[in-house]
């Protein structure tokens, strides 16, 4: 029976890919705290409602409910997905592709409700996820073929079209 070393498991993008879910849910928390903050600073303005209402004023602030909070849960859901995929990846280095797209997927999400992990989280997870896909535990980088290249992306590719809609 052969152990795991250092060499056999991927520590650069596990590490990348922590520190991103760990900003990605910093994030999301200080997104969290300007969502439902603002909802009760809302509440103390309602005597200026008759001045906030003009051109169309009032009627936005009600769009704008409805969407913050499910932007904050999904920001809160990507640096979740992201956390959790980093410690698979290490766990388990031998579907290091799947969770590498996984990180990868997630990372870019949190640009909609983590604020990105201000924009470092999303480049550190960027970066891990693609070290992760590209991984291989003998030292090369691996070969990859087209097929299981389109395989591991099969997250990424799944999420495209929610993500992008004009």
């Amino acid at each position: 029976m052969t152990s795991l070393g250092v060499g056999q498991k991927p520590v650069a993008p596990f590490i990348l890919s922590l520190i991103a879910g760990v900003f990605i849910l910093l994030g999301a928390i200080v997104m969290s705290m300007f969502t439902f903050g603002a909802a009760s600073m809302m509440g103390s303005m309602s005597g200026m409602a008759g001045m906030m209402s003009g051109m169309y004023g009032g009627m936005s602030m009600g769009v704008m409910g409805g969407f913050v909070p499910a932007l904050t849960a999904l920001g809160l859901v990507s640096g979740v997905m992201v956390l959790f995929g980093s410690a698979m990846l290490y766990s388990r280095p031998s579907e290091g592709q799947r969770w590498g797209a996984i990180i990868l997927a997630f990372s870019v999400v949190s640009i909609l409700g983590g604020m990105g992990g201000f924009i470092v989280g999303l480049v550190l997870g960027t970066l891990g996820g693609i070290l992760a896909i590209t991984w291989s535990d003998t030292g090369k980088p691996a070969r990859r073929t087209s097929r299981s290249l389109l395989r591991s992306l099969i997250p990424v590719l799944w999420l495209g079209p929610f993500l992008f809609r004009g």
